[in-house]
């Protein structure tokens, strides 16, 4: 069985952002080469400053640059990360990444104060009706303190704008039930969970925003394409394959160890912005073991040496 989708299918590597060896200055020319590579190894969009990209402690000049600099390297679609826990932050972000030319927006549920769901679907609604690009919904409790019920998820899946969300939370019951209540909808669930990407596909979810992807982009996008084609079982064997990577890349917080792990692969310094810190010594050995373990297994991304 073959899925055909209107707007969000396949591997959308959730970006870094690069910042110059010892400094937290951003590396423009190493961010423009890591989505060059990532566009080359077959990925299917990318995702720039979400989570995995530090957008917490960029200032909005430094966003958008960076929306612009991903944009100029490459040829494929650009989703932006545009989310924050003010509405009003977050339409910003959103009118200046559709400026920059991103192609659609991903926004983050809004994180500390926690709204209602009226709260929570006038946020994403308001953005929606004033920046004309598709967006979609980020649910990721881990890091928001707040779970998106399915019904606020279902109501904003009607608005022409709200094109997808990104499903984090961990429930798959959840995440069926909202595969299932949207099927109808010009609406696409992607997986934000690497771990999760083949179950939730195996539910009807479309793809995924992947951190892993940032380190063996050809073997994730193969997995997707795989089950997106209908072949699980040549799928499955990819998933456990790249399941120990996957898990290594959350053992810290995330990006630490996959900005240690690009560091491994010759892909640019693993320098963090405050307060976020260099991995432990054990998360990169442990990193390092598996590398070379993918390596020698063929995994078709060897190390680079110039960016």
């Amino acid at each position: 069985m073959t899925i055909h989708h209107d707007t969000f299918a396949g591997v959308y590597p959730a970006m870094t952002t690069p910042f110059t060896d010892g400094t937290d200055e951003v590396d423009h020319e190493q961010l423009a080469a890591d989505a060059r590579r990532l566009a080359d190894a077959g990925v299917d969009g990318l995702v720039p400053v979400g989570s995995t990209g530090e957008a917490a402690t960029l200032t909005h000049d430094e966003h958008a640059e960076v929306v612009e600099t991903v944009v100029d390297a490459v040829d494929v679609p650009v989703i932006a990360g545009t989310g924050s826990n003010s509405t009003r932050e977050a339409l910003d972000l959103t009118e200046r990444a559709a400026d920059a030319g991103a192609d659609a927006a991903l926004l983050i549920s809004p994180y500390y104060n926690k709204p209602e769901p009226a709260g929570q679907y006038e946020h994403f609604a308001t953005v929606a009706d004033a920046v004309d690009i598709p967006q979609i919904v980020y649910n990721v409790p881990s890091r928001t303190g707040l779970n998106l019920d399915v019904d606020t998820v279902v109501d904003l899946a009607a608005h022409e704008n709200v094109q997808g969300y990104k499903a984090a939370s961990g429930d798959a019951n959840q995440i069926s039930e909202l595969v299932e209540r949207t099927r109808d909808e010009r609406f696409d669930v992607l997986s934000g969970d690497d771990g999760m990407t083949l179950p939730l596909m195996s539910m009807g979810a479309t793809g995924t925003i992947s951190v892993v992807a940032n380190v063996v982009p050809e073997r994730t996008a193969e997995l997707v394409h795989a089950a997106l084609d209908g072949d699980f079982e040549r799928a499955r064997e990819i998933h456990h394959e790249l399941g120990p990577l996957m898990r290594a890349l959350f053992r810290e917080t995330n990006p630490i160890p996959v900005k240690e792990a690009m560091a491994i692969r010759g892909y640019g310094p693993p320098e963090m912005r405050p307060p976020l810190t260099r991995g432990s010594d054990e998360t990169l050995r442990v990193l390092t073991d598996l590398l070379a373990e993918l390596e020698a297994g063929g995994d078709g991304a060897a190390p680079e040496t110039e960016a």
